[in-house]
């Protein structure tokens, strides 16, 4: 099998077409008015590849016939991709990439708006936000959710999107490099919530991994990519996939955020705060 077979879509989808090309002609056109370094750019393209293979490829055969595939498939939706998309920082290139009446007419109305303020006031709240990165996993893991999410292709591809979403807002609130205001974080609250979302993910890894019967048997029905691999194999493959990268990422976000926090203290770029009247550090 040839790689080229590798990347052909096994089920087209426009809107991941539409929506990866969108980003990539955007970060093309801002990168080249106001261009990032080499590694921020390497991690942007390597963030929207892995989100591209993971949703429109033949990987997507393969999880969708195999447990463990289907969890390395929802690692890169949910955490590498993500991830090292909100690494890049990719927010202002994306907006330079914008034609200049869109950006100073339409994106500056809708982030304007309430209805804005009030959405994301809400997704963006680190207790929400939190719930909602390790919810997701809880949700679309549950058995009989799971089997009805396996078995129709529209709620299949919601679960996929709504993994590949949820991971671009944790992520970009966690690895935001700047002082709060204007980001939505103080930076001691980022370190914290990206260890708290490691204790559930370990916990569902757990519960995966040392189940003693066949938790999804949707794979059976559809048949398995790899007969060789048997049912409770491929459960805990898939299980440690859930449990040990992904706790990993959370202690490697949470490592970047210190890292963050501590460049800008030696900057002086945190807040004032006030102290009995008097203004200090």
């Amino acid at each position: 099998m040839s790689v080229l077979h590798w990347l052909e879509p096994w089920e087209f989808s426009p809107t991941v077409v539409v929506c990866c090309a969108i980003a990539a002609l955007l970060y093309v056109r801002g990168a080249r008015r106001r261009a990032p370094g080499f590694a921020r750019q390497l991690a942007f393209w390597i963030g929207l590849g892995l989100i591209y293979v993971a949703l429109h490829t033949y990987v997507d055969y393969y999880a969708e016939r195999e447990f463990f595939i289907h969890r390395i498939q929802h690692l890169a939706l949910h955490h590498l991709g993500p991830f090292l998309i909100a690494l890049s920082a990719p927010g202002p290139v994306l907006r330079a990439g914008l034609p200049l009446r869109w950006r100073s007419r339409g994106l500056a109305r809708m982030q304007a708006s309430t209805a804005w303020h009030v959405l994301f006031d809400v997704l963006l709240n680190p207790w929400v936000a939190s719930v909602l990165f390790f919810g997701v996993i809880y949700l679309w893991l549950w058995p009989s959710i799971h089997f009805v999410a396996m078995l129709d292709w529209r709620w299949y591809r919601v679960m996929n999107w709504s993994v590949t979403v949820d991971g671009l807002m944790f992520w970009w609130l966690v690895l935001d490099r700047r002082p709060s205001p204007p980001a939505r974080l103080a930076p001691g609250v980022r370190v914290l919530i990206a260890l708290a979302v490691a204790v559930p993910q370990i916990l569902i890894g757990a519960m995966v991994t040392f189940a003693r019967h066949d938790l999804y048997p949707i794979y059976d029905i559809c048949g398995r990519a790899f007969p060789s691999i048997s049912t409770m194999t491929s459960q805990l493959i898939g299980g440690l996939v859930l449990w040990i990268p992904s706790a990993m990422m959370s202690v490697i976000a949470a490592l970047i955020a210190l890292r963050n926090w501590m460049s800008l203290s030696a900057r002086g770029r945190l807040p004032k705060r006030r102290v009995r009247g008097r203004v200090s550090r």
